[in-house]
């Protein structure tokens, strides 16, 4: 997991929000659970580089646990933006439950 005290966190909705590379990740770390992306394709756009295929999970937080018990819900997008919108609505279910 990622150190937050490293680095200066931007945050969203008041959970931190860390992009490390291909991988992005929404939560606070001591919540239950936290949502995690995976940036699986990008095609070029201009001078940006947009992803294509996203990996969307919500992950338990618990060190405990193997890596497969940890993901408790999985999709794949095609857009950031709807990877991020069904994250962070299954994100509020996940807390709420």
């Amino acid at each position: 997991m990622i150190d937050l005290a490293e680095q200066a966190v931007l945050t969203y909705k008041g959970k931190p929000l860390v992009r490390q590379g291909r991988f992005i990740f929404y939560g606070n770390p001591d919540d239950k659970c936290i949502l995690f992306m995976n940036i699986l394709d990008t095609k070029k756009v201009g001078d940006l580089e947009v992803a294509t295929r996203v990996l969307v999970q919500i992950q338990d937080t618990d060190e405990e646990k193997s890596f497969n018990d940890k993901i408790l819900k999985q999709c794949e997008k095609r857009s950031l933006c709807d990877a991020f919108d069904i994250g962070t609505i299954w994100l509020e279910r996940a807390l709420k439950a």
